[in-house]
């Protein structure tokens, strides 16, 4: 049986890549307290040093550019593909239905 994905909150995620930014305990030691693998936590890590100069941009938080509830390209993309496969897949059935 396939075992669930563990999901994480914002600030878990904030307080476990601050930890590891101090440097008080090792990548290592940080993993094991939180049962986590040290990749991830530095990944989390570099999230953090990346997007911490979006927090001083006009003193205030970047805005989202869309609304959440609108699709994303990427998605958008994905269902056009998936649609053609479904369009082509229908078009051969009825081929053979008419023969």
């Amino acid at each position: 049986m396939a075992r669930k994905r563990r999901s994480f909150s914002p600030s878990f995620k904030a307080k476990v890549a601050l930890e590891a930014t101090k440097g008080v305990r090792t990548i290592a030691e940080i993993a094991q307290k939180h049962k986590l693998h040290a990749t991830q936590i530095n990944l989390w890590k570099k999230q953090l040093h990346d997007g911490a100069e979006d927090l001083f941009v006009d003193g205030k938080s970047k805005p989202s550019a869309r609304p959440s509830d609108e699709p994303e390209s990427a998605e958008l993309y994905e269902q056009i593909g998936r649609l053609k496969v479904q369009l082509e897949w229908l078009k051969k059935k009825v081929a053979q239905d008419g023969d």
